[in-house]
């Protein structure tokens, strides 16, 4: 069975409800894609409202407030939005780095890794009451005196030592009290499943991967589960061994998919839908800004930068800026063939929607 990159984008767009958007929830949109870059919330929102067919400002903020969807430390050391269930698959497998029995951690932190139980039961007694900013949260660790040199790698934000706290499911971001930076229970979210043991989370990684992201390489999944996380060595295994995944050909190269999905995947026709996507959108960050069926190599600077994206057919086709004069400035490259100016106009429509802003498109083609 063999297919072309264009069908498999084709499909891959409609899992991600791009094409067409959907009717999820908020929650919904977050698990289909596993995990939502949390650099900027109002380009994640944005990510989100995309992807529906209707949406309502301030959504993503909510499920946050009630535990739908939290963030947390999870892919290369950036914070991320998931929801409970992604966020415990995933973390359970970055605790398999088990960072904190390097022997620089221990010289540099003055913690043996027999000490790291007690110190999770701290961080867990101090937030019992509710979420903590940074500094509070050194001063309630430091309380316990074996414990007091660790105050200011808390409050001054050397989040290297608040990670594993996270990966081990202590503790999650908050909300931001005047500006600053706050850190809730994670335990206290009646959603939290709690993570389970490194042998099931592996093949559920490896599922969510492929149904959000598949077709998918080997070296896809290398690039997702590990590069970041704790368990890279063992992908490979777990891909082998799961009886139902199906591989296919995609262009002359092996790739993987659930084997439920192939059958829909094969009779998916490919598609020319346009869409603008923020920064750092998943639809890149997913195959990651090196797959060059998704980002043109010579483009491939300006979309890891966090360029806001036109996407063509599934492929980076242009970027695009929004101007305080209420222009949406589209830069199309060349090698993407003829502007799409109609459906960019359709596109630059529909963000005036969702931003409750008139704008208009100012297409500026590169030479």
């Amino acid at each position: 069975m063999s297919l072309t990159w264009a069908r498999a984008l084709a499909w891959r767009l409609r899992r991600h409800e791009l094409a067409p958007p959907g009717d999820a929830p908020v929650e919904g949109v977050v698990d289909r894609l596993v995990a939502l870059v949390a650099r900027s919330e109002p380009a994640a929102e944005l990510s989100v409202r995309l992807r529906q067919r209707d949406s309502r400002p301030g959504q993503l903020g909510a499920a946050l407030v009630d535990g739908r969807v939290v963030k947390t430390y999870a892919f290369r050391g950036a914070t991320h939005l998931m929801t409970p269930e992604q966020a415990a698959t995933h973390l359970a497998l970055r605790t398999a780095s088990r960072m904190w029995e390097l022997p620089s951690w221990q010289e540099y932190y003055r913690l043996a890794p027999t000490d790291w139980p007690d110190l999770r039961d701290a961080v867990r007694d101090a937030l019992a009451a509710g979420p903590l900013t940074r500094a509070e949260l050194g001063e309630a660790v430091a309380a316990e005196p074996r414990f007091a040199h660790l105050r200011a790698a808390i409050a001054e934000g050397q989040d290297t030592l608040v990670k594993p706290l996270a990966w081990h499911g202590v503790l999650s971001f908050g909300p931001s009290r005047a500006g600053r930076v706050t850190f809730a229970a994670l335990e206290a979210n009646p959603r939290w499943p709690g993570l389970p043991d490194l042998d099931d989370a592996g093949p559920r990684a490896v599922r969510a991967y492929l149904r959000a992201y598949g077709p998918a390489t080997p070296g896809h999944l290398r690039y997702w589960l590990g590069q970041g996380l704790g368990a890279g060595r063992r992908v490979r295994t777990w891909l082998a061994e799961l009886p139902d995944v199906a591989w296919t050909d995609v262009d002359g190269a092996p790739a993987a998919v659930l084997a439920e999905d192939l059958d829909e995947l094969l009779a998916t026709p490919s598609t020319d839908v346009v869409r603008l996507l923020p920064g750092h959108d998943q639809w890149v960050l997913g195959p990651g800004t090196a797959d060059a069926h998704v980002v043109p190599p010579a483009r491939r600077s300006a979309v890891t930068g966090g360029a806001d994206v036109v996407v063509a057919a599934g492929t980076v086709s242009g970027t695009w800026s929004l101007g305080r004069d209420d222009d949406v400035t589209v830069t199309w490259f060349p090698e993407a063939g003829r502007p799409r100016e109609a459906a960019l106009e359709g596109e630059v429509a529909r963000l005036a929607e969702i931003l409750d802003r008139p704008l208009r498109l100012v297409l500026r083609p590169v030479a």
